[in-house]
C-alpha cells in the first residue's frame, strides 16, 4: 500500500440525503478541502447518485444549485413506520444475513409502488446526466431481491451507470426493484447504510453518511470504519442537529431538498478540520 490511497464513502439517505451530501461537499470545497479527487468512491443509494455526478465531472457548484431549485414535477414518496419496522425485524432476524436481505427483497417484489421501473430509471438518468462510467474507481452496491446476494457494480460489470445507480436507489416497498441483466435489485442500503467495508485497502477514508442507524452494530458506518484495519485513518460525518431538523422526518420528501443542501453547506465549517486531518 502506498500510504496515500484515499476513499470517499457516500451513504444512503433519500433525496434529502443527496442534497445534504452535495451541500457538505460544496461547503468543504469552499473551505479549501476538495474531496472529489479520491482514488475510490463507494456510493450507496443516495450516495451513488452523488458519487456518479462527482466522478463524471459535474461541478459541485452546479450540483448545489440544482438542489436548491424548486422541487416541481417530482414523484413524492414517504418512508413510513412500517418500512422501519420491517428493516428492524430483518436486521435482528437470526441466521444468515443473506436470508434476511432476501426477506426484504421478496417483500419488495410483491409491493405496490409509486412508480414503474421505467419511470424510476428516467428519474435517475435526469439526475446523473450521463450513462458512461467515470475513469475514477466507483463502486455501487445493490442487493438481488430474490436471493439477497450483494452485487457491487463497477465499470467492468457490463451494465450502464444509470442502471447501476437505479438499482442501488431502489428503496424496497417504496420504489420498484430494478431489472439489470435479467436480475431485479433493491437498494444497496439493504446490505448496509453506507457499505464502508468496500473501502478496505485504502489508508484514508472519509465517510459521509446521512443515515447511521442499523439494527446490527456491524452494519453501522462507525463500526465498519473502525474495522477497516490497523493504520487506517478514518472519519465518519453525519448530519448535525441543524441538518437533522432541515432534513425532516421523511428522507424522500423533495420539498426538503433545498434546506437539506443549505444545512450541509453550513455544517462544513464545523466539520472541515477533522476531515482535513484524515484526508491531507
Amino acid at each position: 500500500m502506498t500510504g496515500d490511497r484515499r476513499a470517499l464513502v457516500l451513504g444512503g439517505g433519500g433525496v434529502t440525503g443527496v442534497a445534504w451530501e452535495i451541500g457538505l461537499l460544496y461547503g468543504l470545497a469552499e473551505h479549501g478541502l476538495d474531496l472529489t479527487g479520491a482514488d475510490l468512491f463507494v456510493g450507496t443509494s443516495a450516495g451513488s447518485v452523488v458519487a456518479a455526478q462527482v466522478t463524471t465531472g459535474n461541478p459541485l457548484e452546479h450540483m448545489y444549485a440544482a438542489q436548491r431549485a424548486a422541487a416541481t414535477g417530482e414523484i413524492a414518496a414517504r418512508i413510513g413506520v412500517g418500512f422501519y419496522l420491517r428493516f428492524a425485524v430483518a436486521g435482528l432476524w437470526p441466521g444468515d444475513r443473506r436470508q434476511a436481505r432476501a426477506r426484504i427483497g421478496r417483500a419488495a417484489l410483491r409491493a405496490r409502488t409509486a412508480a414503474t421501473e421505467a419511470e424510476r430509471r428516467a428519474v435517475i438518468a435526469r439526475r446523473i446526466e450521463t450513462d458512461e462510467w467515470p475513469d475514477q474507481r466507483l463502486l455501487i452496491p445493490a442487493v438481488a431481491a430474490e436471493s439477497g446476494e450483494t452485487k457491487v457494480f463497477d465499470k467492468d460489470s457490463g451494465v450502464s451507470l444509470v442502471d447501476a445507480v437505479a438499482a442501488s436507489c431502489a428503496v424496497p416497498l417504496v420504489w420498484p426493484p430494478m431489472t439489470v441483466n435479467g436480475t431485479r435489485y433493491v437498494d444497496g442500503g439493504v446490505r448496509s447504510v453506507a457499505n464502508v467495508d468496500l473501502a478496505k485497502g485504502h489508508e484514508r477514508v472519509v465517510v459521509i453518511a446521512p443515515m447511521s442507524r442499523s439494527a446490527r452494530r456491524a452494519g453501522r458506518p462507525d463500526a465498519q470504519a473502525a474495522a477497516l484495519g490497523p493504520g487506517v485513518r478514518s472519519v465518519v460525518v453525519g448530519p448535525d442537529a441543524a441538518a437533522v431538523t432541515a432534513i425532516g422526518p421523511n428522507a424522500l420528501d423533495p420539498g426538503r431538498r433545498a434546506p437539506a443542501a443549505e444545512a450541509g453547506r453550513a455544517q462544513a465549517a464545523a466539520a472541515v478540520a477533522r476531515i482535513r486531518e484524515v484526508w491531507t
